[in-house]
């Protein structure tokens, strides 16, 4: 049983970053560009990530999905991006990636990924 439950673990961490695409800043070059980058990044998702609550209920409507999945699935990724925004902001100096489902909260005015 322990061999089985190692071998989950060990699996699980292989391909948990497959599970999520690299936030955007983690792709810049140099040191001070990416703990820039990660303070906007989590500025932006600590302070805007509850719309979350209401973008993703109109994205489902506007798809023709399910309002009350939509609902559900707001709730979860706005306090999911609000408190990874918060673990980037606090941890801004330190250019490790903690990776957030969708990206964040996307400001660039494109329609929600669904």
């Amino acid at each position: 049983m322990k061999k089985i439950i190692s071998l989950v673990v060990v699996l699980s961490m292989l391909l948990a970053p497959a599970a999520f695409a690299g936030s955007p800043w983690a792709s810049e070059k140099t040191y001070g560009e990416k703990t820039v980058g990660k303070l906007e990044f989590g500025l932006t998702n600590t302070l805007l990530g509850l719309s979350k609550a209401v973008t993703v209920p109109m994205a489902y409507s506007n798809e023709g999905k399910n309002v009350w999945a939509g609902v559900g699935q707001g709730l979860i990724e706005a306090v999911v991006d609000t408190v990874g925004g918060a673990v980037h902001l606090v941890t801004f100096p330190f250019p490790v990636d903690v990776p957030l489902p969708g990206n964040g909260v996307d400001l660039s005015g494109g329609t929600a990924k669904k």
